[in-house]
């Protein structure tokens, strides 16, 4: 299975939110996420990771900031506090939930 940056940009911009799913298999969930200026995520009830599509900014996890740009890995364990600030107009990224409820335990 492929899915197309491109096509699943296309198809979240004809979509009435910032982030649109594509794919679903067991308690994997792949979504794109293109917030508009203001980023208004909430913590997340699983673990999940970013893939930066375009763009870059700044990404604050759990009270630490760090810079993102494309390509870049990002982490989120389930119920920390989170979300991308000062990001460019073209920001757009590959969202991934797994594991269980309340994350998955080290």
């Amino acid at each position: 299975m492929k899915i197309d940056k491109s096509e699943a940009l296309k198809l979240l911009s004809a979509h009435e939110s910032p982030f649109k799913t594509f794919f679903e298999h067991g308690t994997l969930v792949v979504e794109v996420y293109k917030p508009e200026k203001i980023d208004l995520q909430q913590p997340h009830s699983r673990d999940e990771v970013y893939i930066v599509i375009s763009g870059s900014g700044e990404f604050l996890n759990d009270g630490n900031r760090t810079t993102f740009e494309q390509g870049d890995f990002l982490f989120v364990a389930a119920g920390d506090k989170h979300r991308f600030e000062n990001f460019t107009d073209d920001f757009a990224t590959w969202v991934i939930f797994y594991g269980p409820e309340g994350g998955e335990k080290q």
